[in-house]
């Protein structure tokens, strides 16, 4: 039995502690993923969302940031811009400081903004548009290349193989695709006096390129290079085979995913690509890629293990900052500290894009050229041109 000053301070340190436990379960860190989760581009949704879902797990494992906990909130931008505004509004009020997202350029452009005006710092894995950066904003940044670094380096790809040879560029109007597109065309143009003999635009959701694959068999281009993404792309090859266009696809970092060569079917074999070099095949790797695809049951193609790294890259900045601030994580990002990821070793330039970039201590280029091609087992995939 107990006398009242004995229950007034039982109760009071049962509130206590009770108030400290509710503290710890609220001292999480709070990171929001934002792509395309449905729609057209859902198969790059699940690659950002499940490469930081999983690098959320290991790092929670593992104590997560500086002893405090990681929840990942998900926002599906269905690969529109509003939509996915919308999202970061929605992740302000759940207290998200740090996004992994979006997918689309399209999207990040704005979602960025509002991001920036909530002191939200975002890392995109996968939008390429230069825009994005050269807009020098403290709290946007990037672990995959840009457009003009990839187009110039498609453009150096198609002169070695089809040098003075008739070309046909094609995009699908988007931020990324015209964007890929023109950057490829500029570097054609200017460096090797190439000029394509077709330049189109197709609207994102066509489906019937009967027209178009007309232009381009009346045109003679041996090469059709696309600039979008594997919806449009595959289909766009498979109607040229089907109208006898024997000339080979050529398309970007927008048709990494086995999708495209599920719409595209037996022709998608011999397509040409050009993409950063694939962090799975790197040996360091093996254990991580291996979880994916026991545990998940998901190959970790394509942006997954980009996503993966941007998670990587907040915990080691935060814990270097010792500060979960995010404009204190974004000023040691722009301080040009070395990241380690599954990616490589990376740092960050003032504008937010990777300034240096090497795997082993080796540099490595942004991008190289890959061919769909059959794998041991006769699955079309992408595999790196030797």
């Amino acid at each position: 039995m107990t006398n009242g000053k004995s229950t007034i301070w039982l109760a009071g340190g049962i509130l206590a502690a009770a108030l400290a436990l509710t503290s710890a379960a609220q001292a999480q860190v709070k990171i929001g993923v934002l792509g395309p989760v449905t729609g057209p581009n859902a198969a790059f949704g699940a690659q950002l969302k499940n490469g930081a879902e999983q690098a959320i797990a290991d790092i929670n494992a593992a104590g997560g940031i500086m002893g405090q906990k990681i929840q990942m909130i998900l926002g599906d931008d269905a690969s529109k811009p509003e939509q996915g505004v919308s999202n970061v509004n929605k992740f302000v009020g759940d207290g998200v400081k740090f996004i992994v997202g979006a997918f689309n350029s399209s999207v990040t452009m704005p979602s960025s903004d509002t991001a920036r005006e909530n002191n939200i710092l975002m890392i995109t894995p996968a939008s390429t548009n230069p825009k994005i950066t050269e807009r020098k904003m403290w709290n946007t940044f990037r672990v995959c290349g840009r457009d003009d670094q990839q187009g110039g380096a498609a453009a150096d790809i198609i002169n070695k193989l089809y040098k003075g040879q008739k070309i046909a560029i094609i995009h699908d109007k988007t931020t990324y695709g015209k964007g890929l597109a023109d950057e490829t065309r500029k570097k054609l143009r200017r460096a090797y006096k190439m000029r394509p003999v077709l330049y189109e635009g197709i609207n994102v959701g066509e489906k019937d390129f009967s027209a178009l694959v007309s232009k381009i068999k009346r045109s003679g281009a041996v090469l059709v290079y696309w600039g979008g993404l594997h919806t449009e792309g595959g289909l766009l090859l498979r109607q040229l085979r089907e109208q006898g266009v024997k000339a080979p696809l050529m398309g970007g970092d927008g048709i990494t995913d086995d999708e495209f060569s599920a719409i595209a079917g037996p022709a998608a074999e011999g397509t040409l690509m050009t993409f950063s070099p694939d962090p799975r095949t790197n040996p360091a790797n093996k254990a991580i890629v291996e979880k994916f695809r026991k545990e998940q049951n998901f190959e970790p193609q394509a942006y997954t293990l980009y996503s993966y790294a941007a998670v990587q890259i907040i915990k080691q900045a935060a814990e270097q900052a010792k500060s979960l601030d995010p404009k204190k994580v974004a000023a040691t990002m722009h301080s040009g500290m070395k990241f380690k990821t599954v990616l490589g070793d990376l740092s960050f330039d003032k504008k937010g894009d990777v300034s240096q970039y090497s795997i082993g201590g080796k540099t490595k280029d942004r991008y190289v050229l890959y061919r769909w091609s059959k794998d041991p087992n006769g699955k079309i995939t992408y595999l790196e041109a030797q």
